[in-house]
């Protein structure tokens, strides 16, 4: 199943790695990044194979969003498919 996760905060070293050693330690796989720093502001989105065998998507959006919130960032997880419906027009 494909899954975004949105990453926004204070711009410092080492965001993309903390989001990436997070999705490795759950065999999530990054398919796609793109990351941008507008003047101190960070901001990225992967798109993610989460695996097969995965119970619940909703605990590891809660895991990403409460890791964020530690770092002071943003995290957010969603389905593939409702990030694409809800930035339809």
């Amino acid at each position: 199943m494909r899954a975004v996760i949105s990453v926004v905060g204070k711009d410092r070293p080492g965001i993309l790695a903390f989001v990436a050693t997070a999705c490795a330690e759950r065999n999530i796989n990054i398919v796609d990044v793109t990351q941008k720093v507008l003047q101190d502001l960070f901001t990225m989105i992967m798109i993610v194979d989460l695996p097969e065998d995965l119970e619940n998507m909703h605990s590891v959006a809660g895991e990403f969003e409460a890791m964020g919130d530690s770092q002071g960032l943003k995290i957010h997880v969603m389905h593939e498919d409702i990030f694409k419906a809800m930035h339809t027009i």
